[in-house]
């Protein structure tokens, strides 16, 4: 899930907020009341404090790594419930006492009437989408508290530069568990290995869950937010499983398994009720059954048999979508002596509606889960079955946007006698249709026509005048059609058919045209041509409605362009094309292109400012069609450090 881009301003001013020294430096902005406002909060302070430090603020010879992460979990919590409860934008304020190195964090919002809510009295599986109460704040803060104004709300809360809990016995350990995570990886990072034990006798189950409370009250949600972000950007489902594993594994058990399933298989493929017992199938092949995507254990080593025991136990989802835990057989054998006993939950990993897998977790030595385990897995399932179905609609996007663009390309190019041809075609947006199309075909009667397009737009209208555009070139030239009456009767049918092909695929996928926004015209640009082999070479016969002119290099390096320019097809009704006539010799080069490549950018500066693109080609002197293709794709990539912006296509047709 992306942040909310804040502006922020830093000054210097005064706060009724009761303060111990002087402000050294401020920072407030107002953020909309959605979900994504926690994450822009975090952030916004996060970077604030460090300009602070790096600029030498007073009171920044106070902030330490502990004080930084503390003042970030506090703004989201206060943020979070703001959010939650009152539902109004949020104004955030966040400063710096010079003298004390305090950190005083103010949250308004604009619904008095609501109390800030307190964790104390919700049950732990009733929370599932926001923050886990004041407690927290409480726990990090010297002081907090609430000031009512007219129309407005402020929670605040005061942050000591000095550890508020360092008389606490295990803040060792946590300062320990807090180096460990800045030296992993991120998925690490979210969920650190608690730190060993160095008396065996301390290995039992009060002392871990002591230290596991600790971590929760400290620790969870700035976890359950970060881990949010870390996820939402996935688009794949195996990696989302991947990443669940090693989240939850080994903070919050000793092993964890994630079987995904499809839709359909969610509501049909598993055995009917009463062919397995315990509420658990005992045959991973009845159906087609759910598919262990990924098992990840503590110790490596006991990974492949805990995968293949788990296989034979897929897990048989109950009659409802809940999501809360379920028991879980305990796969004894498979984790060896120190895992003959202990304990295994099933989550229900479901997003709008719809089952999409299980998430299982198991620790060793355990009668049951603490309470607060369970509810920050249960809040942490809940935000992988999210993502895992943002991954899935990503790749149904991207499969049908796949199939269309073959529907809108050739299968093949056609060999013409005594031409060489090379093709360079790159979508910009590889989960959408391009905007850009080409052709090469044989006309018959001893004719050969190519084309390169590019349609203003993309996505499904653009799909939709190529779709129009591309099978006319085909039917217009084998009907006889010169390049030029090719043209007339193609600009034609864009203006009376396309726009309204377009409007209509708009509306299908968008819901109605709001009123006033009418059928919006489709424009083409066009390169279209006829090559005609003679004795000695290749007559050419081309036409540009629009489209960057082609450029024709000789045998001897010389570089000109091969057509005049001609509007845009789809905007001048009966608007009448034009067409040039030339040869190619042996060892002459046409290079037909795309904007893609002309309008590259650089800065200010475009590709073919100057007549780049003629200097490049002349460059090309003596090279086969297929280097001369690639290596203007590679001068075109070179020319920019940023990726490119448009699609690039490009045909090199040379004479042999």
């Amino acid at each position: 899930m992306g942040a909310i881009p804040a502006q922020r301003e830093t000054v210097t001013r005064a706060s009724g907020v009761p303060a111990h020294g002087g402000v050294g430096a401020e920072t407030r902005t107002t953020l909309p009341g959605s979900a994504l406002s926690p994450g822009s909060a975090r952030t916004l302070v996060r970077n604030a404090l460090t300009e602070w430090a790096a600029s030498g603020v007073p009171g920044t010879e106070h902030l330490t790594d502990r004080l930084v992460d503390d003042a970030v979990v506090v703004v989201s919590e206060l943020v979070t419930n703001a959010v939650v409860h009152a539902g109004t934008d949020v104004e955030l304020a966040c400063r710096l006492e010079d003298e004390t190195g305090a950190l005083v964090v103010e949250v308004l919002d604009h619904h008095p009437s609501r109390a800030p809510r307190d964790g104390e009295f919700e049950a732990p599986y009733e929370t599932p989408e926001y923050g886990r109460g004041l407690r927290l704040v409480s726990r990090l803060a010297e002081s907090w508290g609430v000031t009512y104004r007219t129309g407005a709300k402020i929670v605040w809360a005061r942050l000591p530069a000095e550890d508020p809990v360092a008389a606490r016995d295990d803040i060792e350990a946590y300062a320990e568990e807090r180096a460990l995570e800045r030296g992993l990886r991120v998925a690490e990072i979210l969920a650190p290995e608690p730190p060993p034990l160095s008396n065996p006798l301390e290995r039992g189950y009060p002392h871990r869950a002591e230290r596991e409370r600790d971590w929760l009250n400290r620790g969870a949600l700035s976890f359950l937010a970060e881990a949010s972000d870390l996820l939402a950007g996935q688009l794949d489902e195996n990696l989302v499983a991947a990443l669940a594993g090693q989240l939850i594994v080994p903070r919050l058990a000793d092993w964890c398994a994630v079987w995904l399933e499809d839709e359909v298989a969610g509501r049909w493929g598993y055995p009917r009720s009463g062919e397995a017992e315990g509420g658990w199938a005992v045959d991973g092949t009845a159906g087609t059954g759910p598919r262990l995507a990924r098992v990840w254990h503590g110790s490596e080593n006991l990974i492949e048999e805990l995968r293949r025991a788990l296989e034979k136990e897929p897990p048989l989802p109950p009659d409802s979508h809940r999501t809360g835990p379920v028991a879980y057989p305990w796969p004894g054998e498979a984790l060896g002596s120190r895992g003959v006993r202990g304990t295994a939950l099933a989550y229900r990993l479901v997003a709008g509606g719809r089952p999409l897998g299980t998430l299982v977790i198991g620790r060793a030595d355990l009668m049951h889960f603490p309470d607060e385990v369970t509810g920050l897995v249960e809040d942490l399932s809940r935000r992988v079955a999210l993502a895992i179905g943002a991954a899935r609609q990503y790749a149904r996007q991207a499969t049908i946007s796949r199939v269309l663009q073959r529907g809108l390309l050739p299968g093949a190019v056609a060999e013409i006698p005594g031409v060489v041809s090379a093709l360079v075609y790159e979508p910009c947006d590889k989960g959408g249709p391009s905007g850009d199309f080409y052709d090469l075909f044989p006309a018959g009667d001893g004719r050969w026509c190519f084309a390169i397009g590019d349609v203003q737009g993309k996505g499904p209208e653009a799909a939709v005048v190529i779709g129009i555009a591309r099978p006319w070139l085909r039917l217009l030239a084998r009907e006889g059609y010169r390049v030029a009456d090719v043209l007339d009767r193609l600009n034609q049918l864009l203006l009376d058919d396309a726009t309204e092909a377009a409007d209509a695929a708009a509306r299908a996928l968008v819901g109605p045209v709001p009123p006033g926004d009418g059928p919006q015209t489709r424009f083409l640009s066009l390169l279209y041509g006829e090559l005609t082999p003679i004795d000695g070479g290749i007559r050419c016969t081309l036409a540009s409605a629009g489209h960057p002119l082609p450029l024709l290099l000789g045998a001897g390096g010389e570089v000109h362009t091969a057509a005049h320019p001609q509007t845009l097809l789809g905007v001048i009704e009966d608007a009448t094309y034009t067409s040039e006539t030339f040869e190619l010799r042996s060892g002459d080069t046409l290079l037909c292109v795309t904007d893609g490549v002309t309008e590259r950018r650089s800065g200010s500066r475009q590709f073919d400012d100057g007549d780049g693109l003629a200097t490049a080609l002349a460059g090309c002197a003596g090279l086969n069609a297929q280097l001369i293709a690639e290596r203007i794709r590679q001068l075109v990539h070179e020319f920019s450090g940023r990726p490119p912006e448009d699609d690039l296509a490009l045909l090199v047709l040379q004479a042999e």
